[in-house]
């Protein structure tokens, strides 16, 4: 995803929000993207649905 940097900004933001403290996450957003943490793959799952959810009605979704 590191060519997508709006994607990857979007499901940092998540990330953070949702998993704010290592009570949450055991790691922050870079070392979870490192890993491929299911609570950063949840984030990015997210954060595809947004980008869809808010594309225009009968525009394709930027992100595929």
């Amino acid at each position: 995803m590191q060519h997508d940097t709006r994607l990857r900004a979007a499901a940092r933001a998540i990330y953070e929000t949702v998993y704010p403290t290592e009570d949450w996450a055991p790691v922050d957003f870079d070392e979870a993207e490192r890993r491929g943490t299911v609570h950063y793959r949840q984030a990015v799952d997210a954060a595809r649905r947004a980008d869809c959810a808010l594309a225009p009605a009968g525009m394709q979704p930027s992100l595929f």
